[in-house]
């Protein structure tokens, strides 16, 4: 193969004007080659050197090039590459250093600037990319919203791509970051076990804003089969199982009642929420936990979290009248 071949080949079949002409190709011959069809241009000076349409790295590394010196792909595109997101969305999001500026504006590209990108992009992956956990950073800066920093965090530790430590390793470098206090605290839970916004959400405003005994998070269950516990509180034989989308339709469902009967027939109890539960409702779902665990022995105190709340300390009397543990 020619050099131009190789370079062609490493780069998913796309390169630059500049690669080609430093590679030997006369301007005569690219014109050719452009004219006759055997290439095709994808942006100002980035050509496939094959017809038909180009594979999604393909499209990557064309946006790389045309952003030019110094360019990755970053936040969205990046994680789909690392397989941290599934859809890769429309547009193809690249990042040049911040001493750089690109113009014009790129056809379904979006290119963003740093100042610590020969820190944050990866040595060796093709395409040239920034590293998983600055790619999840980039994208906690950008959300709009801390459920969408939260899900970005939790996705990356669920999909075992990266650890809290690692992320807090990575922000601690970072002297500007939205959401930050916010990131700060998640990661501690993500290391404790909650590995969805689902799971923060519950451990936030269900066990701690209520004062309910801490659960044991993804406890690994070994049996006949290998199950997963979602929290479990093995001192009162309860489990509380979070259902979010995934996992918990078709096979998964009938996967989850195995589950939930074997642990009955051991004698659990098992609570089952949503994420209309959890989100819309979390006083209700604190109550209704608080209640059944007072039952299996939990001689703890149930705190409302506001006025409103449902969870209500309820005096009783012993049989002497004087005041005894409350009840929620």
């Amino acid at each position: 193969m020619s050099d131009l071949d190789q370079l062609a080949d490493l780069q998913h079949g796309v390169i630059s004007r500049a690669q080609a002409l430093a590679a030997g190709l006369t301007v005569d011959a690219l014109l050719w080659s452009l004219r006759s069809g055997r290439w095709q241009r994808v942006h100002a000076g980035v050509y496939a050197t094959h017809t038909g349409p180009l594979p999604y790295e393909a499209q990557v590394w064309a946006a790389i090039l045309r952003a030019g010196r110094g360019a990755v792909a970053s936040h969205r595109t990046a994680a789909h590459l690392d397989g941290l997101y599934d859809d890769p969305g429309p547009v193809i999001h690249v990042t040049v250093p911040a001493d750089r500026y690109v113009e014009p504006r790129i056809d379904g590209v979006r290119v963003h600037y740093a100042h610590r990108l020969p820190l944050t992009r990866h040595p060796a992956k093709n395409p040239p990319r920034t590293r998983l956990d600055e790619t999840v950073l980039d994208l906690v800066d950008v959300a709009p919203h801390p459920r969408d920093a939260e899900t970005w965090v939790t996705a990356a530790c669920q999909r075992r791509l990266t650890t809290p430590e690692r992320l807090a390793d990575s922000l601690g470098r970072r002297k500007k970051i939205r959401w930050r206090p916010m990131v700060e605290a998640m990661l501690a839970d993500v290391a404790d076990g909650a590995q969805s916004p689902l799971e923060l959400r519950h451990l936030r405003r269900v066990e701690r804003a209520h004062g309910l005994p801490t659960g044991c998070r993804q406890r690994r269950v070994a049996g006949s089969r290998v199950i997963w516990i979602d929290v479990d509180y093995p001192d009162y034989h309860l489990r509380v199982e979070l259902d979010g989308r995934i996992g918990h339709t078709g096979e998964g469902r009938f996967r989850d009642r195995r589950r939930d009967n074997r642990a009955t027939v051991d004698g659990h109890a098992t609570l089952r929420y949503g994420h209309a539960d959890i989100f819309a409702s979390p006083c209700t779902v604190a109550a209704e936990q608080a209640r059944v665990l007072r039952t299996r022995g939990w001689t703890g105190r149930p705190r409302p979290c506001a006025p409103s709340c449902p969870v209500r300390p309820v005096i009783i009397k012993d049989r002497w009248g004087d005041d005894a543990m409350p009840l929620s």
